[in-house]
Formats: C-alpha cells, sequence, structure tokens
C-alpha cells in the first residue's frame, strides 16, 4: 500500500491551495469532499437514503442535497448531523479506500476536512495540518461564498479548535504568509514525503 498522508484544517486554512501544490510536486490527490458532493449529487449513491432519513424537504429541484438547508439543519439539530455522518462518512470512506487503492503518484494525499473529528487518523501513515489564523479563515470563505461571518465562526465552532489540531499533527503547513513561504514548506515536506514513500517500496 501506498504511503498516504491525511491532509486537513480548518475551513479557509486553504487545503485546496496546499494539496494543489503537493499535486503537482507529484502527489495523487484524493479529496474527501469532492466524493461528498458527487454521492450528493443528483442520482448520487447517498441520496436514497438521505431522502428516506430527511425528507424531500432537504433535496433540492434537481434531485440533489440541499447543502446549505443540510447545513443549517445539521449545526442546529445534533440528532440530525449525527444521521446525516452515519449515511455519508461510510461512503465517503470506501470511496476514498478505492481512490487510494489505484493511485498513481509518489505518494497519496487524503484531503479530509473533518480528519481528526472523524478519527481517519488511524487510516493514513502521516497528518499534515494546514494552519492560519482565525480572523484570515473567517475573511477567505466570505470571500468566496455566500456564508456571512457568523455562519463561519458557527461551522469553525464545529471543528477541532486550531491549538487542537497543530498539537495532534505529525506536519503542520502555515498558510498565513507569503506564496514563496509556502511553496518552501510545501516543498521542504514533499521531499520527506517521498523519501518515506522510496523507504516503503
Amino acid at each position: 500500500m501506498k504511503l498516504s498522508v491525511g491532509l486537513t484544517g480548518g475551513i479557509g486554512s486553504g487545503k485546496s491551495t496546499v494539496a494543489e501544490r503537493f499535486e503537482r510536486l507529484g502527489a495523487s490527490l484524493v479529496d474527501a469532499d469532492e466524493i461528498s458532493r458527487a454521492l450528493t449529487a443528483p442520482g448520487g449513491a447517498a441520496m436514497p437514503a438521505l431522502r428516506a432519513a430527511f425528507g424531500r424537504g432537504l433535496v433540492a429541484a434537481d434531485g440533489a442535497l440541499d447543502r446549505r438547508a443540510m447545513r443549517e439543519l445539521a449545526f442546529t439539530d445534533p440528532g440530525a448531523r449525527a444521521r446525516l455522518e452515519a449515511i455519508l462518512h461510510p461512503l465517503v470512506r470506501a470511496e476514498s479506500d478505492r481512490a487510494r487503492a489505484g493511485a498513481g503518484g509518489h505518494y497519496v494525499m487524503m484531503i479530509v476536512p473533518l480528519l481528526f473529528e472523524t478519527g481517519g487518523q488511524a487510516r493514513v501513515d502521516r497528518t499534515l495540518v494546514v494552519d492560519a489564523p482565525e480572523e484570515t479563515q473567517v475573511e477567505r470563505v466570505v470571500r468566496r461564498s455566500a456564508l456571512a461571518p457568523e455562519e463561519v465562526r458557527q461551522v469553525m465552532a464545529a471543528q477541532w479548535p486550531r491549538w487542537r489540531r497543530l498539537q495532534a499533527a505529525d506536519d503542520v503547513v502555515f498558510n498565513g504568509g507569503s506564496e514563496g513561504e509556502l511553496d518552501a514548506q510545501c516543498e521542504r515536506l514533499h521531499a520527506r514525503y517521498a523519501e518515506l514513500a522510496r523507504e516503503r517500496a
């Protein structure tokens, strides 16, 4: 089995930005969010179970999950959130495992926003946290989405706090500085992961 690195970080930390750099350097990416979107798209494998659990009120006109309505329900009703996770997480894990098994590249980077929250660190060889100041996280998400600052903070409150992620991480990339600083950090870690992958081969 190829070396696997679990990449995580809070909302707006810049996980996609960092993952793209590692992909250019030679890593294969498996993105849990992309898999989740496919599972909840029109005709997605998760939709029958989600429709049965939550009713048609959370299904958009095109047959996809109404993600905004689902997010609002999940943050106000812990029971609904638990039901959602019980349906989605096993499907995402199974699809991620399939994608990892078929991946090329020096090593596989698993992009999992809730890596620690879901115990996903047990399924990878190393964990990499993308870190950024909390105010920067809020600004980035507000800029790219229709969420208000208080909604972003609500999402952040449902994730592990920054200090706890940093404490649990094997490796950290700080994404609050310049592009050059970010490049240098990614290149240094890529060299380390490639070395570990060669040792494993």
